[in-house]
């Protein structure tokens, strides 16, 4: 519950100052290629629930 209320809480100056921190950490080059990473990551987990989804179906048929 505290986690849900400080997640919700933050404003754009700290997401500004951890943009900035993440920038800083990983550089200018890095980013990208880390949210490539992300996405195919996402895109790859949205696949598996797709594919455990159309087993279950084709179980229950």
């Amino acid at each position: 519950m505290l986690n849900n209320i400080l997640l919700f809480s933050l404003g754009a100056p700290e997401i500004i100052l951890i943009a900035l921190v993440v920038l800083l950490i990983f550089g200018g080059k890095k980013i990208p290629e880390l949210m490539r990473g992300l996405g195919k990551g996402v895109t790859s987990f949205k696949k598996g629930l797709k594919d455990v989804d159309e087993e279950i179906k084709k179980d229950i048929e």
